[in-house]
């Protein structure tokens, strides 16, 4: 690859994204596909990932090429934001304090908790019973 790129690396749940974005006409290419046909043209999703070019007013000037892998759709999609807000503030440091603002730069911390012995799940109890 001639082109030079900036590189950002996204997590969310068990998915992780790697980002490279570099100066073009706004395609965003997941997994060696098309975002509409990776989320299978679900609106909200594609509408989610571009969230980082709308805020800073970029639309339509970077290419974006993502490698996601684990986790599902949501867990995925949240972590391809990361990634490319990351791969933005690394292209210009003005950018960064845009995105801080709009809250893009801060992983969710939250994970599956683990199922406790003696319970159905992590915290679903049995019913109690009287007699």
């Amino acid at each position: 690859m001639a082109d030079s790129y900036h590189y950002g690396l996204g997590r969310r749940k068990s998915s992780t994204a790697r980002a490279r974005v570099t100066k073009g006409k706004g395609v965003i290419t997941i997994n060696d596909m098309p975002a509409e046909q990776y989320f299978d043209k679900n609106e909200r999703l594609i509408w989610d990932i571009n969230t980082p070019f709308e805020v800073l007013e970029l639309s339509g000037k970077y290419d974006v090429s993502l490698r996601v892998n684990g986790g599902g759709l949501t867990g995925q999609v949240d972590a391809c934001k990361l990634a490319i807000s990351k791969a933005l503030a690394e292209m210009n440091d003005d950018l960064r304090g845009t995105l801080k603002k709009a809250g893009l730069l801060k992983r969710d911390p939250r994970e599956k908790e683990r199922k406790k012995p003696g319970l159905k799940s992590a915290r679903k109890k049995e019913q109690f019973s009287k007699r």
